[in-house]
């Protein structure tokens, strides 16, 4: 393993977009995402993402943009501004749109207040028509969550929640400041399925400290417990240059190369085993799930939440550091709250930076996206698409020509196929056509 540990242990994107966020820049303004806002399509539903970025304590691995907040009183005014922005993009949009997803992320959304949580839901479907089919998530913090939150989400028409579990070991939850017990886990799902929300994700993590095998393997086994519909298994991006609370986690704590891959395909021997699908890079569903009848008809996208069965062609982010993907480009909020206080406050959409898409973004983007979600890509389908000769991909190929040696990937009539088995490769695949890379590498988590 030592000369594949070498090959993993080499830093590239998540690819949740392309080009990826290290490549946003200040030159996209307001004014030119309201533009870009007022000329998207009525006839074409939107997809809505709103950022929550408070919790009530610091989880030392979270790499998300989020705030530790002792009382309510910043929550409510925060969500006072979220209600604000909402419209801002509406009147941007000139017309009423169709929504068919709608997912809150955080930070811990579930730190709404029932009422404030209702708040946001009817601003939310009194400017957009919310379609009746509409999947609508949103992301979980086991601990403390209260039956009027559970019956405020049904209420507000929530279908499908996503709960952090990260790892059910005591010395590894103490090590990463986030304990949870096996009892909290367990009556929030039991919560939520008797209030009707029966489409259950989990979240869980490897490549935390003092995570071995055998601990790893009873985390498994509890998850399995609950019957998830689908899990989301990522691997731990260990930053604190960019995160400084991380550096609270001691380093020879982490598993090494090695280590973390036998972990990650721990996870997808197990969860397959039990009839789990695999999907993509790190995502895993229930064959009846509508994530996996995607993944067999090659329709499955993913965002910057992850693999989604959202096929809505925009994305609008709302709340501060949200990001939202549009047919003309990226945009992203600004990250601090009081700087999007600032902003909405001067009834200006809050934008702090993005990227316009050029040149050969577009097909890149979709290469990216089909090896990220199937394991493979036909690029003689996509060049034809873009009215391209496959030849523009010749660079693109010699890089990967190592991984073929390795079996790692097959590269066949201008099709690339990635082993199942190599799946946790497949981000150094997607390297091989981003054109940005090379500049910023080290911005970026390993490939395992």
């Amino acid at each position: 393993m030592d000369s594949i540990s070498r090959l993993l242990t080499v830093p590239v994107p998540r690819y949740t977009s392309y080009p990826t966020a290290p490549h946003f820049h200040t030159g996209i303004k307001a004014a030119e995402y309201c533009e870009w806002l007022g000329a998207l399509p009525v006839d074409k539903p939107l997809s809505l993402y709103f950022h929550i970025p408070f919790c009530d304590t610091l989880c030392w691995f979270c790499g998300c943009h989020m705030t530790v907040v002792n009382g309510y009183a910043p929550v409510r005014e925060y969500r006072a501004l979220l209600l604000d922005e909402i419209e801002l993009v509406a009147a941007a949009l000139k017309k009423r749109h169709a929504v068919c997803h709608i997912h809150w992320g955080g930070g811990s959304p579930t730190i709404l207040s029932a009422d404030d949580i209702a708040r946001l839901n009817e601003k939310t479907r009194i400017n957009f028509d919310v379609l009746r089919e509409a999947d609508f998530a949103v992301e979980i913090d086991p601990r403390g969550l209260s039956p009027d939150t559970v019956l405020a989400l049904k209420t507000a028409g929530v279908t499908r929640a996503s709960l952090g579990l990260q790892d059910c070991d005591p010395v590894v939850q103490r090590a990463i400041n986030r304990v949870q017990t096996i009892e909290e886990t367990t009556c929030a799902v039991s919560m939520l399925r008797d209030a009707g929300i029966a489409s259950l994700n989990l979240d869980l993590i490897y490549g935390l400290p003092h995570q071995t095998p055998a601990s790893w393997e009873r985390t498994l086994d509890f998850a399995l417990s609950l019957s998830p519909d689908r899990l989301a298994v990522f691997g731990y991006a260990h930053v604190p240059q960019f995160k400084k609370h991380q550096a609270l986690i001691r380093q020879e704590t982490l598993p090494d190369m090695d280590l973390r891959f036998q972990l990650a395909e721990l996870a997808r021997q197990v969860l397959c085993a039990h009839g789990y699908v695999a999907i993509g890079l790190d995502h895993f569903a229930k064959s009846h799930d509508s994530l996996a009848r995607a993944a067999a008809s090659g329709t499955v996208s993913r965002n910057f939440q992850g693999y989604t069965t959202d096929s809505a062609p925009s994305l609008i982010g709302m709340g501060a550091s949200a990001i939202g993907s549009l047919p003309q480009g990226y945009v992203q909020n600004v990250t601090g709250v009081p700087a999007y206080r600032d902003a909405i406050n001067a009834g200006r959409l809050p934008v702090a930076r993005g990227v316009a898409l050029q040149g050969e973004d577009r097909v890149r983007r979709d290469i990216i996206e089909r090896l990220m979600c199937d394991l493979r890509v036909d690029l003689n389908a996509i060049a034809a698409g873009y009215h391209l000769t496959p030849a523009v991909f010749s660079a693109s190929l010699e890089q990967i020509s190592p991984l073929a040696e390795r079996g790692i990937v097959k590269i066949c009539d201008g099709t690339i196929i990635i082993s199942p088995a190599w799946r946790s490769a497949v981000r150094l695949v997607c390297a091989a056509f981003d054109q940005y890379l090379p500049r910023k590498t080290a911005r970026h988590s390993m490939a395992v």
